[in-house]
């Protein structure tokens, strides 16, 4: 397993862990259809566990250690990294994963039958809100049933009436789907065709044939770039089959810009989880997040990967203990304390002191109101995002 330091120092030892250290595992997709997307959130963790560590640590002044395992966003590399996390590394918690399908997985196989909390910063199938879980799986990200309200409501909005969508065939693909298709018919709005599709194909001009009947005015794609959207719009257009499309937060990936050119996706709009930076724990995460890389803190689901590295470190305090099942029942203690002494991103040493003061506590977080629903799912919002002088840029704040 490399550590947290190795990987973002390239693979330099960041020192060895002290026994007493506490260890929480980080399984991320670090390489495979997301790899893209990781590093900010790398970073994010790294800044949540060096405040913990910088101001007075967990519990007794242990610090707080991270393991990082590569779950490459299938299901066997998931089941195997999470279990290499608590067999080998003996976690007490884990933050991730990035991809739905990595996170059930992992949730199915390893995290849940041996009792370890899990919360993932980015998985938003809706599966996973009725999950088994044993209430041990958690996420701080809206589930994708509210983004395809979102979704469908924006299609209608722009005043489209009739799409075709496409979307890969995984849990995260096929549940967006069916959200999006059911709210946009509530609009009267039209699907003319809905294809799912396999991932990383050398081509789709066969799938993009099959959508085009029925003049559609734009295509809806629900897939990671590097996983067969770049693909599919580069065969829609070469085809002439396509020239609007619509895209969902798997697509917003700067590859997509790369590869195709700004100009051949004039038009294109996509929505995402997002944050609302209006809020005082936005701007303290933001400034925080600044000071230590140099950059913004708004990378797709870096408040998020924060937010579910100090909601763990929060509830291991809280509940003073590793015992996974005493730190899943803090986890709502520490963020949903209606009147609690209010906690937001850079004050893990006025927390820590509440709760040696045996005061209730309530996270406020970087992505927003971070308080678990009896599924392990919060309220979020949403961005409307347009492609603008070559990046993604949000245009809009969209509340389901």
């Amino acid at each position: 397993m490399l550590t947290l330091g190795a990987l973002a120092l390239g693979l330099m030892l960041s020192g060895p862990a002290n026994a007493e250290d506490i260890k929480i595992g980080i399984l991320f997709d670090v390489t495979g259809p997301v790899a893209d997307m990781v590093p900010p959130l790398l970073d994010a963790t790294k800044l949540a566990v060096d405040e913990v560590n910088a101001n007075g640590g967990l519990l007794k002044g242990q610090n707080l250690q991270t393991v990082l395992a590569d779950s490459k966003g299938t299901e066997d590399d998931a089941v195997a990294a999470a279990s290499a996390l608590v067999r080998d590394d003996k976690v007490v918690a884990i933050v991730g994963s990035i991809t739905s399908v990595a996170t059930l997985a992992a949730a199915h196989k390893v995290t849940i039958p041996n009792s370890i909390p899990m919360i993932s910063p980015a998985s938003t199938a809706v599966e996973l809100t009725d999950l088994e879980d044993k209430d041990f799986v958690f996420r701080v990200v809206p589930s994708d049933a509210d983004q395809g309200w979102v979704l469908a409501g924006l299609v209608h909005n722009k005043g489209f009436t009739k799409v075709a969508v496409t979307y890969i065939d995984s849990d995260y693909g096929s549940g967006l789907n069916d959200t999006f298709r059911d709210n946009f018919q509530n609009y009267k709005g039209v699907v003319t065709t809905a294809l799912g599709h396999e991932a990383n194909k050398a081509s789709y001009a066969d799938e993009v044939k099959q959508l085009e009947p029925f003049d559609p005015e734009a295509l809806v794609l629900i897939d990671f770039a590097t996983a067969g959207g770049i693909t599919l719009i580069k065969d829609a257009l070469a085809g002439g089959h396509f020239k609007q499309f619509i895209g969902t937060d798997a697509l917003m990936d700067p590859a997509l810009i790369a590869e195709i050119g700004a100009d051949n996706l004039k038009g294109m709009f996509f929505t995402a989880p997002t944050t609302d930076d209006s809020t005082s724990a936005a701007k303290k995460f933001d400034a925080l997040y600044k000071a230590a890389f140099n950059r913004t803190g708004d990378e797709e689901f870096a408040a998020q990967t924060y937010d579910a590295t100090m909601l763990i470190a929060l509830a291991i305090e809280k509940a003073s203990a590793t015992d996974g099942k005493k730190i899943r029942d803090a986890l709502r203690e520490v963020c949903c304390s209606a009147g609690g002494e209010v906690i937001e991103p850079g004050e893990w040493a006025k927390a820590k002191a509440a709760i040696a003061a045996g005061k209730k506590i309530n996270y406020e977080g970087a992505s927003g109101n971070c308080d678990f629903d009896e599924n392990g799912n919060i309220e979020g919002v949403y961005g409307h995002f347009e492609i603008e002088n070559g990046v993604f840029k949000q245009v809009e704040l969209l509340k389901p």
